[in-house]
């Protein structure tokens, strides 16, 4: 009979004494478990920071219930290579001190304002989540925006401790969109307007209160579901939010000495910077890692891999990649040793045999993610060389391609919303690609311009979905190569 193992919580783990709550954190799922958490799990543990984390759910279905059933505990599994050997860090996350949905414990979400240690709101919504919604109304319990739920918590916190200014906060949010704490200020002042909140208040938000634009950067597959058996086998208790993710880490801050002092990650050996500017370290991120992913994606899965480990790694893909990211570092303004030593990390990073990253699940919002992360550098490399990128412009082809939504007779994951699954859905029903091809293009709300503006852009798209339907992906290429 195989020997039942002890749930997790922290009577069983002896870790019944919780941290004061001095991190609110708007979001409980992997990355920001795997990230943020870790971040104040390594100064709890390392300088005596002593923070909790409360977590907030931000959308009505989420996963605190889960959190809370193990008391905020979970299993973190880091897993690499480090000159050529594998290695797999594991570490109990014990900061996160409860979570709340403010969906059905509203009070429980306000009275987090009420905290005396409170510093700091952390929060990763997705790109969509900074946003303001015009119909979000102070007295809906909660609105549905998180900048507007943020708004009302706020201003409990400035009512209850009388607008004291050393009871603002610093906000920290992680979304992976440009000044990102610049626009979660905006949000914020909009609902102080929108709502006639307290001229008071509207200055204790924007002067007393810090915000401090971020880029992360970790790869987190999440949940270990292929491999749970195996991770399983590496603990003593039965945990249900094992999360999984490389050891690479860079957090950039934008932030003086003042944010320094609060958050003094300069006496760990965590990688997080705090600096005047974060631009030359996302561009660099964004462009590379984020645009060599999504640029295989298309590609990869109309040859029909699955992983991106098993991407880098094939014969064809492999070599298919490092040309892509050699056609975005073509176009960076930066040190080209720099470039050239973090384009051969990230080739590391996607070969991370611990890390079955799907393709399917970066598949998600291809176009909006596509003209963010890849069409800066094809744009670019076009301006600068009056020439189309090869394996830039055939990535493209292939995403209008995926859109379709089927190869081969089989489905593709495609995911997005429904509006532009259907634009694509017309413009595969005009028949001929020249109309295709240029109705893609023409669209404004996939790339916020007009694509077919650009000198033989058309005509090098046509020619790759003419040689993909032909020949399929891995010749149709090689054909492309030599004619564009």
């Amino acid at each position: 009979m195989s020997e039942v193992m002890e749930k997790l919580n922290r009577k069983n783990r002896g870790l019944e004494k919780l941290n004061p709550i001095k991190v609110v954190q708007f979001g409980e799922g992997n990355f920001l478990r795997a990230f943020v958490d870790y971040a104040f799990q390594r100064l709890n543990n390392e300088v005596d920071f002593n923070a909790g984390i409360a977590m907030v759910q931000p959308l009505a279905g989420g996963m605190v219930n889960m959190i809370n059933e193990q008391d905020g505990l979970y299993t973190l599994f880091m897993n690499g290579i480090k000159k050529g050997e594998k290695i797999q860090d594991i570490q109990l996350i014990t900061n996160v001190v409860k979570g709340i949905n403010p969906y059905t414990d509203f009070a429980d979400f306000l009275a987090l304002a009420k905290e005396e240690e409170l510093q700091f709101i952390v929060s990763n919504t997705t790109e969509a989540g900074i946003e303001f919604v015009n119909t979000d109304t102070p007295d809906m319990q909660p609105p549905a925006s998180f900048p507007a739920k943020l708004t009302l918590l706020l201003q409990e916190r400035f009512k209850h401790f009388n607008g004291d200014a050393s009871k603002a906060v610093t906000i920290i949010p992680c979304e992976l969109i440009d000044y990102n704490s610049e626009a979660l200020k905006k949000c914020i002042l909009q609902y102080c307007d929108l709502w006639n909140l307290d001229a008071a208040f509207k200055k204790w938000v924007s002067e007393d209160c810090t915000y401090h634009s971020t880029l992360v950067d970790r790869i987190v597959p999440g949940y270990p579901r292929a491999e749970i058996e195996e991770y399983n086998s590496k603990l003593d208790y039965q945990d249900n939010l094992i999360v999984a993710a490389e050891p690479f880490f860079l957090w950039a801050i934008e932030g003086g000495e003042d944010l320094k002092a609060k958050l003094p990650f300069h006496k760990t050996d965590l990688n997080v910077k705090i600096v005047d500017d974060i631009r030359p370290f996302k561009m660099i991120k964004v462009r590379i890692l984020n645009g060599a992913h999504t640029a295989m994606v298309p590609v990869s899965l109309l040859y029909g891999n699955k992983l991106v480990m098993e991407t880098v790694n094939g014969g064809f893909t492999g070599p298919f990649v490092d040309n892509v990211i050699s056609e975005i570092s073509e176009t960076l303004p930066m040190d080209k040793n720099e470039i050239t030593a973090y384009a051969e990390e990230v080739m590391d990073r996607f070969k991370n045999p611990f890390i079955k990253h799907a393709l399917a699940d970066i598949a998600l919002n291809s176009i909006s993610k596509f003209k963010v992360r890849v069409l800066p550098s094809l744009l670019g490399y076009y301006n600068n060389t009056k020439t189309l990128p090869t394996s830039l412009t055939f990535s493209l082809a292939c995403l209008i391609q995926f859109y379709k939504g089927t190869w081969n007779n089989e489905a593709l994951p495609v995911k997005d919303t429904p509006e532009l699954v259907e634009a694509f859905k017309k413009a595969w029903e005009l028949g001929s690609l020249e109309s295709i091809v240029a109705a893609v293009l023409a669209n404004t709300d996939f790339w916020d311009e007009d694509l077919n503006k650009v000198d033989g852009l058309a005509q090098a798209l046509v020619l790759a979905l003419n040689e993909i339907e032909a020949n399929g992906i891995e010749q149709g290429y090689i054909n492309f190569s030599q004619k564009n």
